[in-house]
C-alpha cells in the first residue's frame, strides 16, 4: 500500500492556489565552484538518495475518497528539477533578487515532485547562487530532511557518492487507489467523514481539518482572540512577489542585547519594529502612539548544552509597537511581551507545532507560513520566522557558503513575510512581499540595516 499524505499535508495542498503558493525558498550564495554549475548539478543528483521523497509525486485518489498518496515518479527527470540560469555579468544583488522574485512567484507543478533548484552563475567575483523551492508537504516530521540540508557539508573535501541506480516503483492505478481507500475505511471509519469534507471542494471545510490545532494556538496567545489591527500589510496579495534582503553582524546584536537586556531575538524584533515604523511614515501612513503591527513569531530555541537547534519551538503573537518613537522603549516592551508569554504558560509546545507544521530543522521557516495559513486575516499582519543556524562555515561542492537568505511564503491576507537566519557570525533577513502592495520592500530592507547601525552606534 502506498504511503498516504497526512490529513494536514493534504489540507495545505488543497488550500494552496496559484496566487498564494506555499513553497519555502532559500538563497545560498557560494564562492566560485570548481567545475561550475555542472559540479553543483552533479552534487544534487548524487545526494538525492538521501531524500527519497524528492523522487516521488502526489497521486490523487479518484473522487477524493481519501487523501492523496506518495508514489515514485516514473518520469522523474533530475534536469527538470535542477535548472541552470545566469544573471548578466557582473551580477548585482538587485539582479539576483529579481530572478529570485520571479522564481518565487511561480507555483510548483503538482504533476511532479514538489521541489526545484536553480543554479545561478554570473554573480560578481565569480560567485554562484543556489535557489531552492520546497513544498512543506515534503517535510513531514523532525526526521525528514530538506534538499538544501543534504547539499551542505562541514568540510570542503566531503566525499561525493556515485549516482545510484534508482528505478521507480509502480505507480498505483485508479483501482488500487480506490481499493486501498476502502480498506482504510474499514480499518478507520472516521476517515470517511474526513474524506467527504475534501470531496465537496469546500476550502472552509478543508481548513476545519487544522481547527483543533489552530484553536490550541489561539488559546496559547491571549491576544489571538482580538482581531489583528488594520495595517497596509494586511491585504489580498497578487501573484507576483518582490524579494529583498538585509544583513547584520551577530556580534552587534549581542552587544545591544548585553547593554539593553532581552534576547537576540528581542533585538531583531525591535530592529524590525523600528524599520516598520520608518517605512510606514515614509509611505504617509498614520502612525499614532497606539499603532501596532501584529506578528506571528515562531521561534526555534536552543537551550544551553542542547545540540539540536530545532529541539524546542515556541510560537508567539506579538504586537510590534511601531507607534513608539523611542527604540529602547520599543525593545523593553518587546522583551516584556516575549517574556510574559513564556512565563504565563501561553507557549505552544513543540508537539503542537510539529502537528501543525511538520518541519525539519532546515525548513523551520515553513513553520510560520503553515501556522498562519487560514488564521492570518484574524490573528496577525505578518509572519516573522527566526531560525538560528550554524556558526561555522558550510560547503557545497567544495565551495564555502558565504550567505543564506530565507524566503518565507505569503499567506492569505498578508502582503509581507520576514525570515531571519543566523550563519557564521551574521544574520540574514529575507523579505518576501506582494509586488503590488509592498513594491518598495527594498526600502524596508535598507531601513532594517540603518536601524541596526543606529542602535549599535548608540550602545558602543
Amino acid at each position: 500500500m502506498a504511503e498516504r499524505l497526512t490529513t494536514l499535508d493534504a489540507s495545505y495542498l488543497y488550500l494552496e492556489d496559484a496566487g498564494a503558493p506555499m513553497h519555502v525558498s532559500g538563497v545560498l550564495v557560494l564562492e566560485p565552484v570548481e567545475g561550475g554549475l555542472d559540479a553543483l548539478a552533479d552534487l544534487v543528483e548524487a545526494r538525492l538518495p538521501l531524500v527519497p521523497r524528492y523522487r516521488q509525486r502526489v497521486v490523487p485518489v479518484p473522487g477524493r475518497l481519501a487523501n492523496p498518496v506518495w508514489a515514485d515518479d516514473p518520469d522523474f527527470d533530475v534536469a527538470y528539477h535542477v535548472r541552470q540560469s545566469a544573471v548578466p555579468r557582473p551580477g548585482t544583488q538587485a539582479q539576483l533578487l529579481d530572478l529570485v522574485s520571479r522564481v518565487t512567484s511561480r507555483p510548483l507543478d503538482r504533476r511532479r515532485p514538489l521541489w526545484e533548484v536553480y543554479l545561478v552563475e554570473g554573480l560578481a567575483e565569480g560567485r554562484v547562487a543556489v535557489v531552492t523551492k520546497t513544498h512543506p508537504a515534503l517535510v513531514d516530521g523532525l526526521g525528514a530532511v530538506d534538499i538544501a540540508q543534504v547539499l551542505l557539508d562541514t568540510t570542503p573535501d566531503a566525499h561525493l557518492p556515485p549516482v545510484d541506480g534508482w528505478m521507480p516503483g509502480r505507480v498505483p492505478g485508479p483501482v488500487d487507489l480506490v481499493r486501498d481507500a476502502l480498506e482504510e475505511y474499514v480499518q478507520r471509519p472516521a476517515a470517511v467523514v474526513d474524506a467527504a469534507r475534501s470531496a465537496v471542494g469546500d476550502l472552509r471545510a478543508t481548513a476545519a481539518r487544522v481547527r483543533g490545532v489552530a484553536e490550541g494556538l489561539a488559546r496559547a496567545a491571549g491576544s489571538a482572540v482580538v482581531p489583528a489591527p488594520h495595517a497596509p500589510l494586511s491585504r489580498t496579495a497578487g501573484t507576483e512577489r518582490r524579494v529583498a534582503v538585509a544583513r547584520a553582524d551577530l556580534e552587534d546584536l549581542r552587544v545591544i542585547r548585553k547593554q539593553r537586556g532581552g534576547t537576540v531575538n528581542d533585538v531583531l524584533l525591535g530592529v524590525l519594529t523600528g524599520a516598520l515604523r520608518d517605512w510606514l511614515l515614509s509611505r504617509g501612513e498614520p502612525v499614532l502612539g497606539s499603532t501596532v503591527v501584529r506578528a506571528l513569531v515562531p521561534v526555534s530555541v536552543q537551550g544551553e548544552g542542547q545540540d539540536d537547534p530545532g529541539g524546542t519551538v515556541a510560537a508567539h503573537l506579538v504586537d510590534l509597537p511601531v507607534g513608539e518613537p523611542n527604540p529602547w522603549v520599543r525593545l523593553a516592551r518587546l522583551s516584556y511581551a516575549m517574556r510574559n508569554v513564556t512565563d504565563s504558560g501561553r507557549t505552544v509546545g513543540a508537539e503542537t507545532l510539529i502537528a501543525l507544521t511538520g518541519f525539519a530543522p532546515p525548513t523551520l521557516h515553513a513553520l510560520g507560513a503553515r501556522a498562519a495559513r487560514g488564521l492570518s486575516r484574524r490573528m496577525s499582519n505578518l509572519v516573522v520566522t527566526n531560525v538560528p543556524g550554524p556558526q561555522v562555515p558550510l560547503y557545497a561542492a567544495g565551495s564555502r557558503m558565504l550567505e543564506v537568505f530565507p524566503v518565507v511564503p505569503l499567506v492569505a491576507g498578508q502582503a509581507l513575510s520576514v525570515g531571519m537566519t543566523s550563519y557564521d557570525g551574521r544574520v540574514y533577513i529575507g523579505l518576501n512581499a506582494d509586488r503590488d502592495g509592498v513594491g518598495d520592500v527594498d526600502v524596508l530592507a535598507d531601513l532594517i540595516e540603518q536601524e541596526v547601525a543606529a542602535l549599535t552606534e548608540s550602545v558602543r
